[in-house]
């Protein structure tokens, strides 16, 4: 297919039988059935239920023949050459009973053709090899036809609903196609071989007729290519499978359609009404995607992985096509990016994507963000009392919806019945979550939204949030109990007495045992003279603090290992 013909003009074979001059003027041509040794005879064997064409005086013919004498002597056979007589008609170039005999068949017609002698070769024959005055009898079946008028023809039997673009010159198409004979012999086919034929169109790389033949298809059509052999391989044929002077047909069916100087484009699907922020150079993009070639053969698809494709984009990350098309799309919009090919895979391809495809990839965008985004925190309601603020150590309790960007619920208290309860600043929550809930006051509501750098980060949450997905946390707060100092768990509300050991160590041994030393704190907890820090376990603290007086590590706690920690008033702490 991409080698060009060198040549049109005949050269027929030289099969001395049939060139020969005749001698006289040619009879009448008889009907079917017998005629006088004078007349010449046709008999149609076969005539093909299809006949678009006949043969007319100057047409270039390709037939088969067995030439016998009416004893059934064969003298002559194109078979035996195995190579079809090529020829024009009506031009003296053929005996004259021959060429009339030629006139209104079609091709693989088959006729029987008896030409009298002087219609042949007359009184003088043939020495060696025709009788004098001899009758001939001839079994014709011709395999093409075609004139030196003839231009590409072009039959379009499927063109699609939407034809967007059509094939100019210059263009980069891949196509699958059978090549047949006019007779129907197939001598290739990209089907065959599983791959399609890639070439460019109009600059040589094709025969000539190809070149036309294809100009104006759109993706997605299926057409006829008839191309006469001086628009094709010509008298010399391809040195292989094609003879010369073959009329070829080709069946093509266009997958894909492009120009080298072609950008990406971009079709919008779905523009959500509220785009706050679109996709920068930088940004990290979590979202869905269907890939196709632009006859619509499905290659990707992360729906099948039930799972976004993450990525940077505007750093190489992805192919240069998409890294483009990714840039200005807001949270959940939907668009269409066609690449291509020297924009996606290139000449190369990868994997079940064909080197030069165009791709067409449909994407839903769930999120980005970028790895300088902080959390963002939006009040939708404030009490009019609102001086009491969150701070950290506060212990909180409150209600959320847990959501992705996109609107997919993750987690709900509401759902659950309960509230989710806190000491702030203890790294009991993600650290985005910890910053949202910070400066808030009770019955505040408030919309914290968290990139995942400050939430789960690219690992996510096992079945339950995605890796690198943005996290959306309807809050409302509830109670707050006010914490502790930073780095105390317990203080005194009043001034400490000044016998505190001898006060805990009630049966005055001079050791306080652990169970001495919790009974003492709780109660000043319950009297209202200490306070333990709010949303920890009491009794892990108070043992924690006796820990930290049994120096020794002994089990129990002496007047010498006894000691008050040196801080400011009312806040002392053991």
């Amino acid at each position: 297919m991409a080698i060009r013909a060198r040549g049109w003009w005949p050269t027929p074979p030289p099969l001395f039988l049939l060139l020969l001059w005749v001698t006289g003027q040619a009879a009448p041509v008889a009907g079917l059935g017998l005629g006088s040794n004078t007349e010449l005879e046709i008999e149609r064997r076969f005539v093909p239920d299809e006949c678009p064409r006949t043969v007319r005086s100057g047409d270039f013919v390709r037939y088969h023949y067995v030439g016998t004498f009416p004893d059934g002597q064969k003298f002559d056979s194109s078979y035996d050459r195995d190579s079809t007589f090529n020829v024009f008609v009506g031009k003296g170039q053929l005996i004259a009973g021959m060429d009339q005999a030629l006139v209104g068949m079609c091709v693989n017609e088959r006729r029987f053709v008896k030409i009298p002698p002087n219609l042949a070769y007359g009184s003088e024959g043939v020495s060696g090899v025709i009788p004098p005055n001899s009758v001939l009898h001839f079994d014709v079946l011709l395999m093409d036809i075609w004139n030196l008028e003839d231009q590409v023809q072009i039959h379009t039997y499927f063109k699609p609903p939407s034809c967007p673009r059509t094939i100019q010159v210059s263009d980069f198409v891949r196509y699958h196609y059978n090549g047949t004979f006019l007779d129907g012999t197939l001598f290739d086919s990209s089907h065959n071989r599983m791959k399609t034929y890639d070439t460019y169109v109009g600059i040589g790389w094709l025969i000539p007729g190809m070149d036309k033949g294809l100009l104006g298809m759109c993706v997605g059509e299926k057409r006829i290519i008839t191309i006469p052999p001086f628009l094709a391989y010509g008298e010399d044929g391809d040195g292989k499978d094609i003879p010369g002077q073959a009329s070829l047909v080709f069946d093509v069916a266009l997958l894909d359609l492009h120009n080298p100087k072609d950008s990406i484009s971009i079709e919008n699907k779905v523009v959500p009404e509220n785009c706050e922020r679109r996709s920068q150079s930088g940004d990290f993009l979590r979202y869905h995607y269907n890939g196709t070639l632009l006859d619509g053969t499905l290659f990707d698809s992360s729906y099948s992985r039930n799972r976004t494709f993450d990525t940077y984009i505007g750093r190489g990350y992805v192919i240069a096509g998409m890294d483009e098309g990714l840039l200005g799309v807001c949270i959940g919009e939907k668009r269409r990016i066609v690449v291509p090919p020297h924009l996606g895979y290139g000449e190369e391809g990868r994997g079940n994507i064909p080197g030069s495809a165009v791709l067409v990839f449909d994407i839903h965008v769930i999120d980005f963000h970028n790895p300088s985004d902080s959390i963002s925190i939006t009040s939708h309601y404030k009490p009019p009392d609102c001086s009491v603020l969150s701070k950290k150590g506060d212990y909180l309790k409150y209600h959320y919806n847990a959501s992705l960007l996109d609107g997919t619920l993750l987690d709900s208290t509401w759902n659950l019945g309960k509230t989710y309860n806190i000491v702030l600043g203890s790294g009991q929550v993600v650290l985005g979550m910890d910053m949202g809930l910070r400066e808030m006051c009770v019955g505040e509501k408030r919309t914290v939204i968290i990139p995942p750098h400050l939430g789960y980060g690219e690992a996510g949450v096992d079945g339950e949030v995605p890796g690198s997905a943005v996290l959306v946390f309807d809050i409302e707060l509830l109670e707050l109990v006010a914490g502790l100092p930073e780095g105390y768990m317990f203080i005194w509300n009043g001034e400490v007495s000044a016998n505190l050991f001898e006060e805990i160590d009630k049966d005055g041994d001079g050791e306080v045992l652990l169970e001495e030393f919790s009974e003492y704190i709780h109660g000043q907890v319950a009297s209202g003279k200490g306070k333990l820090a709010p949303g920890f376990d009491a009794e892990m603290i108070v043992k924690n603090m006796f820990t930290n007086q049994d120096r020794n590590g002994d089990g129990k706690v002496t007047a010498e290992e006894f000691k008050l920690k040196d801080q400011e008033a009312k806040h002392d702490e053991l």
